[in-house]
């Protein structure tokens, strides 16, 4: 399943690519060029514009109008839509930024590229072979997983 973000769902795509997802996604993009290539590429197109979600549909293209207040809801909105599993998987993992597979890659590859202090914590590594951003389980880690345990829930809720 791949998806393609219009311009309002920047945060969801780095979460739905961080559970793996792969997501397209364009800040400037006009919409008629955003409903081209979902249609192309086979993408499944997120929006919050109504109007966009609506034209989508009517030149045959897969689009989703998400709901939502806060990323949450917006997040537990399309999970349930598409039963997507609310978990980070670091094999399946791509990066926020760029939407690349990350890959793991040693504490001696990632040396010059961390803090000091991290290298002494942490002992696992991913990198992203296209943008180059390293990710490792840091304190950040604990507000993720917070997160996406609220998506679950708020998810099991929605009717």
């Amino acid at each position: 399943m791949k998806f393609l973000a219009d311009g309002m769902l920047g945060k969801l795509t780095r979460w739905l690519r961080m559970i793996g997802y792969d997501v397209k996604y364009f800040r400037d993009l006009k919409d008629e060029d955003l409903i081209d290539i979902s249609i192309r590429e086979d993408r499944i197109l997120l929006t919050r514009d109504a109007d966009l979600f609506r034209r989508a549909l009517s030149k045959g293209a897969s689009a989703f109008l998400v709901e939502g207040h806060g990323e949450v809801e917006k997040l537990a909105t399309v999970a349930k839509r598409f039963n997507l599993n609310l978990e980070i998987n670091v094999k399946n993992s791509r990066c926020p930024k760029c939407n690349a597979r990350i890959r793991p890659v040693s504490k001696d590859k990632v040396r010059e590229k961390v803090p000091p202090g991290t290298l002494k914590f942490y002992d696992e590594f991913w990198e992203c072979p296209k943008c180059g951003q390293i990710y490792w389980r840091g304190s950040h880690w604990k507000k993720i997983n917070r997160t996406l345990l609220e998506a679950n829930r708020v998810m099991r809720n929605l009717k």
